[in-house]
């Protein structure tokens, strides 16, 4: 309740306001020369010009004094605009919230000496009290604005980088930068080395505009891989910097740990232009993932890989190779077989305890196989189509989803 007490204290409160604001540029420039102090490296660092810091102390004084006798509510606008302006320009919010601290401070001070200078009676202690608490409950909105507008400006800049990133690894997927000069450049922009090796990792997204990877960049950060992402409707793609030998191991640890979709490595390759044909070697890893693994290097898959390059040519191989089993009622009792046995690395007892029946039989079927399709499983060529289509067999039975290639 606002009583006429109350009233003769806002009245001598604003009395001193309004003398203060009568001299407001030399105590803008006091003001400025107690920040310049206080908070080291504010004004010195070159990011807060002196000609700034003064305007900011008089927007300050302008928007607090006339507040303090409680007449109008303080304008916070110059604040948000500052906050923004600072966030721009870098500075550290520690150091902006300091420096409204340290204006508070000024502020309160240059009130309490003015009544004091006027007199005993300006201002009694009800009234500086009832002055103090205004002067801080307006410094707080004063200073939560500035933060709010600060923060808001990092979030928009931190979005903005995340676009252009994005955006700059899309380029380097699609081939669009080749000189030297410009891919030195997106290098900085993406935070990575311009020198390699790299590795194009490709991620099958669990669905649209979801990551595969959520913090993967991060998590390779912490052990000293650079990477930069972009998500594309079906996939996850990242560049990572392959800096010394033995780091693709890591990576693939690290991919395998936290991989939960089909995942492609390309082969490391020396130099950011040659991203583009890393991908498609990504992608075709994807693509040669088996069911029930996670991770596919696409040097150490060529099988795989091969049988998923080029879908088209191997539905002719595996027709013209495995055709004949089609009308075998065993056909899949028979696959599973030479699958068992070429996992053994041609070992019918090997085969024999991966399918859980006796060596005999798995040469039994073996040569029913060879009868079947002509191939000899003694002869080195015959060896490399049987398993070649046996590769692709699977892959079509696995229904895997397609990649736009």
């Amino acid at each position: 309740m606002h009583t006429d007490d109350d009233a003769e204290r806002d009245g001598r409160i604003a009395q001193l306001a309004m003398a203060l604001l009568g001299r407001l540029d030399p105590l803008a420039r006091t003001m400025a020369e107690w920040i310049e102090k206080a908070v080291p490296g504010y004004v010195d660092s070159g990011l807060v010009p002196y000609a700034e810091l003064h305007e900011d102390c008089s927007a300050q004084l302008l928007s607090i004094l006339p507040a303090l006798a409680g007449s109008e509510t303080a304008d916070v606008a110059y604040a948000r605009a500052s906050g923004r302006h600072r966030a721009g320009a870098g500075v550290p919010l520690v150091k902006v919230t300091d420096a409204y601290r340290v204006g508070g401070r000024f502020i309160w001070e240059t009130l309490v000496a003015e009544a004091e200078a006027l007199g005993a009676g300006v201002l009694g202690s009800d009234a500086l009290v009832r002055a103090a608490s205004r002067i801080w409950l307006i410094l707080d909105d004063f200073t939560d604005a500035m933060a709010s507008a600060y923060r808001d400006a990092v979030a928009e800049q931190i979005v903005a980088q995340e676009h252009e990133r994005s955006a700059l690894v899309a380029a380097l997927l699609e081939g669009r930068i080749t000189e030297n000069e410009t891919l030195w450049e997106a290098a900085e922009i993406l935070r990575i080395s311009w020198r390699g090796p790299f590795a194009v990792v490709a991620a099958e997204v669990p669905e649209v505009g979801r990551q595969a990877f959520p913090e993967m960049e991060a998590r390779l950060r912490s052990i000293g891989l650079a990477s930069a992402w972009r998500l594309l409707a079906d996939l996850q793609v990242g560049i990572v910097v392959l800096p010394e030998s033995g780091r693709l191991d890591q990576l693939v640890a690290v991919l395998t740990k936290h991989a939960e979709h089909r995942v492609g490595v390309s082969p490391p390759y020396p130099a950011l232009e040659g991203t583009r044909e890393a991908l498609r070697f990504a992608k075709f890893a994807v693509l040669g993932t088996a069911a029930g693994a996670n991770v596919t290097l696409f040097d150490s898959s060529p099988l795989a890989v091969t049988a998923a390059s080029t879908p088209e040519v191997m539905a002719r191989v595996v027709s013209s190779t495995l055709g004949a089993l089609d009308a075998s009622a065993d056909r899949e009792v028979l696959l599973d077989t030479l699958a068992a046995w070429r996992d053994a690395g041609g070992s019918s007892e090997g085969a024999a305890k991966l399918i859980f029946v006796h060596p005999n039989t798995v040469r039994q079927r073996l040569r029913r196989i060879a009868d079947l399709t002509g191939c000899t499983l003694t002869a080195p060529r015959d060896i490399a189509r049987l398993c070649l289509a046996l590769e692709a067999v699977r892959q079509q039975s696995a229904e895997l989803p397609r990649l736009d290639r």
